[in-house]
């Protein structure tokens, strides 16, 4: 009886010690589980990336409008491909990421304001940072059409400096369109419209026609190129202020 008594408390232990055990490891697993929810939610997670992508091809788009002149002008000769990559870093440096940084306030004001619902605020902030990026790329402008003396005074070669100047007259139409441009993206992506991000492609296709037809096609040539960039730039802002109305 005292064996029997012993084996059975042998086993009372046994089915007590086990699931507290195993009870001890399910809390440790819901611990760290909770600790990786706090860290990180991957559905807010999700949404973010579905929601950035589209926006990080379409800058990257737009980005490479410029680009494609700058090759389309390299075409022509060593003396257009060199004047035509300074001015595009010149022009990105004192201009375009200018801009994009001006329209940055438009993307907090704006989303602050669809989220309180007040809609009639957003027309207003975005016809107020249109007016400011007008004037800004006014004076922008005034800076792109004295590149050549500058470039020199920064010790560039003459040349290369007159060259990159012929290309900035040019590319600055296109300063005001993506200076609009910018503004009206942010705009749409304070309230949600992706639709201008999807099809942001589109306007880079058309521009290797435009780019090409304007350098090979007619008597501009080295002129053509950047032109071209404006006339594209323009473009895509005329059909982002139509998607604006829709």
């Amino acid at each position: 009886m005292a064996m029997l008594a012993n084996t059975d408390l042998a086993r009372i232990n046994e089915t007590t010690w086990v699931p507290l055990l195993e009870g001890q490891g399910d809390e440790e697993g819901a611990n760290k589980l909770r600790w990786w929810k706090k860290v990180l939610d991957v559905e807010e997670a999700k949404k973010q990336v579905l929601f950035s992508l589209p926006m990080i091809f379409t800058n990257l788009f737009y980005y490479l409008i410029t680009l494609v002149s700058v090759m389309f002008a390299g075409h022509l000769g060593k003396l257009e491909l060199a004047g035509a990559t300074l001015a595009n870093s010149w022009a990105i440096v004192t201009g375009f990421a200018f801009m994009v940084g001006l329209s940055g306030a438009l993307e907090t004001l704006c989303g602050q304001r669809f989220g309180a619902k007040l809609y009639k605020m957003l027309g207003i902030y975005l016809q107020a940072s249109c007016i400011i990026s007008f004037l800004f790329c006014f004076i922008i402008s005034i800076i792109w059409f004295y590149t050549e003396p500058i470039l020199i005074l920064l010790h560039q070669d003459p040349q290369i400096s007159k060259s990159a100047a012929v290309f900035m007259k040019f590319l600055i139409p296109g300063l005001f369109a993506y200076g609009f441009l910018q503004n009206v993206l942010r705009f749409l992506q304070a309230q949600f419209v992706v639709l201008p991000f999807v099809f942001s492609f589109v306007p880079l296709v058309i521009h290797f026609g435009i780019a090409y037809g304007l350098v090979h096609w007619t008597a501009l040539g080295y002129k053509g190129a950047p032109l071209a960039a404006s006339i594209s730039l323009w473009f895509v802002g005329h059909v982002c202020h139509l998607l604006k109305e829709v």
